[in-house]
């Protein structure tokens, strides 16, 4: 869980200078002001838009606006993908030059750079061909056949699809649920390309209370054929009912921006928009219980343990929720460029920028201002805060081989920006923490809840990240290769050598998951990996960062 240390300004007091009485009065007032502003009709709640501009009014011992305060111990632990536990650090990580290759990655290197030069002319066939030759096919390529187009036309069925579409129609009739499901999953399997089949599937479970798992077949019909409308629709149709409301957006607005001429393209859009809206009412309804069970657990915490800072978490919620989404993650994002050591060169920050931009504009949230940053450590790490703002150490680009492999590690992390799990990480931390105070050894058992539920956003992030990297051009393997190197140097180490994958799943599960993405959803790998350009800026970065450290190492002496 991210270790977001929040104070309320100058709130915490001696508990001595307190009377008994006054401190009950303060703290039934902190929780009186809570109930009001998230209940009160007139209270102006907006994310992902700034802070805004009307006051609270505090008790008088509180003064000032909740902070971010970040210490150095914090300054490995705000990354929303739960990056807090930094394993001994190894020789591949002490370096500031990129790792020395083998001959046989150099011939490799050197292949992918000519790939790239013909790619850049617009003599696409000839780049694929090398880009082909410099990489080994996935082992689910070997077992996959050319996807076939889909059809809605019953008469084109296979002999045996027929025969399963018949018995589903007679177990209609008769209104027998076995005799309609099992046809149906016999069908979908025999003849994926049939798009009825899925729907009907789909359908029949929802009409016997099995909705989970017709949600489930129309997440993996559409992951096949991803820009089929009917089928999308019903995809979001079932988000909707089960209150993904931040899904079915997310499906509507990638829709809209990958087939930007289909006729319905505008209507994903409003769609979009539409499941946006109801995802962020939905979040301040719960950040309202958020705030309202914080501060309830706070006064009972006082009595029970005399704590004074119990109370005032449900303060710093209803701050949060005030400010948004976006607020927050600048407001985070500023104190981390305050307290972290920033690269400030012109070129290296113009490359992030435009790499990241690219991800960007086929991400899915336009309403959020994306930032790119790179702070002075050699170690392969990044973050994402909520709103679209993105750190990467200086290590992530030494690192990585190719402007593609960069740029998976950056749309891995944007969609975590995109999926809001950083500002759902703040918001239910902070009730996980208060909980924990009262719980013998609650601590612990939330602290396995959250990473349980972390390596789950770690999943949607890798396939949410590995769309996002496909749409913008990139070679579609981009996370999966960097994944490659790692899990190599991993298994040199008796544990995960760089913090980025400390407490991720496990690297060879994340690489069949990566694998079994692409392929399933065709996307291309033999296109644009950017190597030369990359290698570049991979010198000046080198060269940056070694004369940050001397410059350090000076000043300690």
């Amino acid at each position: 869980m991210p270790a977001l240390m929040m104070s309320v300004g100058t709130s915490l007091l001696p508990k001595s200078v307190i009377s008994g009485n006054l401190l009950m009065k303060l703290f039934g007032n902190s929780l009186l002001i809570s109930l009001g502003i998230l209940l009160s009709d007139g209270a102006s709640i907006v994310l992902a838009e700034a802070a805004s501009q009307e006051t609270m009014v505090m008790p008088a011992t509180i003064q000032e606006s909740p902070t971010f305060e970040f210490t150095q111990a914090d300054n490995d632990q705000v990354e929303e993908t739960t990056e807090t536990n930094q394993p001994p650090t190894s020789e591949a990580e002490d370096s500031a030059e990129p790792p020395e290759l083998t001959p046989a990655e150099i011939t490799r290197q050197q292949k992918l750079i000519e790939a790239d030069r013909l790619y850049l002319r617009g003599q696409i066939s000839a780049a694929e061909q090398l880009y082909r030759e410099a990489k080994n096919p996935f082992e689910v390529e070997l077992l996959t056949e050319d996807k076939p187009e889909p059809f809605d036309d019953p008469t084109k069925l296979s002999p045996v699809g027929a025969v399963y579409w018949r018995e589903f129609q007679g177990g209609q009739k008769r209104q027998l649920e076995t005799a309609i499901l099992v046809p149906l999953q016999f069908l979908v399997e025999q003849e994926p390309a049939f798009i009825p089949g899925h729907l009907h599937y789909a359908q029949a479970l929802k009409d016997y209370e099995q909705e989970e798992a017709a949600l489930g077949v129309l997440e993996r019909a559409s992951s096949l054929y991803p820009n089929h409308s009917e089928l999308l629709k019903a995809k979001i149709a079932a988000q909707v009912e089960a209150q993904q409301w931040l899904e079915a957006s997310l499906a509507a607005r990638q829709f809209a921006l990958f087939n930007l001429n289909h006729p319905q393209s505008e209507e994903f859009a409003t769609l979009a928009d539409e499941y946006l809206e109801q995802h962020q009412s939905q979040l301040r309804s719960e950040l309202r219980g958020n705030a309202i069970t914080n501060g309830i657990l706070g006064v009972v915490g006082f009595v029970l343990t005399g704590n004074i800072g119990g109370p005032f978490s449900a303060i710093q919620t209803t701050r949060l929720m005030l400010m948004g989404e976006s607020a927050v993650g600048k407001q985070i994002a500023d104190e981390a460029k305050e307290q972290l050591p920033m690269l400030e060169d012109e070129e290296v920050l113009a490359y992030l920028q435009e790499v990241g931009n690219k991800l960007a504009l086929v991400a899915g949230r336009d309403e959020f201002e994306y930032e790119f940053y790179v702070v002075m450590d050699d170690r392969l790490n990044a973050f994402a805060l909520p709103g679209g703002k993105i750190f990467v150490n200086a290590g992530a680009i030494l690192k990585t081989n190719s402007e593609a492999e960069l740029a998976g590690l950056l749309a891995h992390e944007l969609a975590h920006a995109v999926l809001s799990h950083g500002f759902q990480l703040v918001m239910r931390g902070n009730l996980i923490a208060n909980i924990g105070q009262y719980i013998p050894y609650g601590g612990t058992a939330t602290n396995l809840i959250v990473l349980d539920y972390s390596r789950d956003m770690e999943r949607q992030a890798d396939a949410i990240g590995s769309r996002i990297l496909a749409s913008s051009g990139y070679a579609a393997d981009g996370l999966h290769n960097l994944m490659m190197t790692l899990a190599q140097q991993e298994q040199e180490s008796s544990g995960p050598v760089f913090a980025w994958l400390s407490t991720h799943p496990d690297t060879n599960e994340r690489l069949g998951n990566l694998e079994t993405i692409i392929e399933r959803n065709g996307y291309n790998r033999y296109t644009y990996e950017g190597v030369e350009r990359h290698l570049a800026i991979q010198e000046r970065v080198a060269q940056l960062l070694d004369e940050y450290e001397q410059s350090q190492e000076e000043e300690e002496n």
